[in-house]
C-alpha cells in the first residue's frame, strides 16, 4: 500500500494538465451535444452513461482529451470530440463542473458490504479505502484531478471497477491505481461498492 501511495503522490507533484481556464457560461451552449446521453445539466438520466455535474474540470478535461486522442475507448463518443477545440472542452469542462450532481440511492442489502469496501478498502489484500483518493463523501479531489463519484450511476460505476479490472480501461496513468485496486475486487465487491456509490453523498 504503501508503494501505491508513494507512486500517486509522485504522479500529483509532476504531473500536470496545461489547459486554457474554461468559460462555464460559453460551456454551456457548447455542452448541447452531450445532453442526449449526459442530460443538459450533465445529469445523466440513463444509468449506463455517466454523470459529468459536479466533477472537477481537471478531471474532465483529462477525459475529454483521452478519449479525443484515443487512449479512452469509449464507442459511443467515437468522432464526437475530433473537431472541438482545446478551449471548447475546457469551456464544457468548466460548465459541467459548475454543476450539481444528483444523488441516487443505494440497494439497502447491499450498504454493508459497499460501506466496508468504500471506507475500509481489503487492507489484508493491501487494497487501500475509496476514501483516500474520493472522499469520506465521495467528493473526490478535484485539484487532483480525482473525479467525484458519490451520487454516480451503480450501473456506470461497476461497469468501469470491472473495465479497470479486466485491462479494457487503462487511461488511469503509469502508477495504475485504479487498476491495481479494481484487481482485488470480485464481482460481489463491484456490485456492492457501486450500489454504495450510488447513494453517497
Amino acid at each position: 500500500m504503501n508503494k501505491v501511495l508513494v507512486s500517486l503522490l509522485l504522479t500529483l507533484g509532476i504531473t500536470g494538465m496545461a489547459h486554457a481556464a474554461g468559460d462555464a457560461a460559453a460551456g454551456q451552449g457548447k455542452a448541447a451535444m452531450c445532453g442526449a446521453c449526459h442530460g443538459a445539466d450533465g445529469n445523466s438520466p440513463a444509468p449506463n452513461f455517466p454523470k459529468l455535474a459536479g466533477q472537477g474540470e481537471r478531471y474532465l478535461l483529462k477525459q475529454m482529451h483521452d478519449i479525443k486522442a484515443g487512449n479512452r475507448q469509449v464507442l459511443e463518443m467515437t468522432g464526437l470530440l475530433t473537431n472541438v477545440s482545446d478551449q471548447d472542452l475546457a469551456d464544457i469542462a468548466a460548465y459541467f463542473a459548475s454543476q450539481k450532481m444528483s444523488v441516487g440511492a443505494a440497494d439497502p442489502k447491499l450498504v454493508a458490504r459497499g460501506e466496508e469496501l468504500f471506507r475500509g478498502g481489503k487492507m489484508t489484500e493491501g487494497m487501500p479505502a475509496c476514501t483516500g483518493c474520493h472522499s469520506p463523501n465521495g467528493a473526490g479531489n478535484a485539484a487532483a484531478g480525482f473525479p467525484q463519484i458519490g451520487g454516480q450511476h451503480a450501473q456506470y460505476v461497476a461497469k468501469q471497477l470491472t473495465d479497470f479490472r479486466e485491462g479494457n480501461r487503462t487511461n488511469d496513468g503509469d502508477t495504475l491505481v485504479m487498476r491495481s485496486i479494481a484487481a482485488k475486487l470480485s464481482n460481489k465487491d463491484i456490485a456492492a461498492v457501486s450500489s454504495y456509490i450510488q447513494g453517497l453523498h
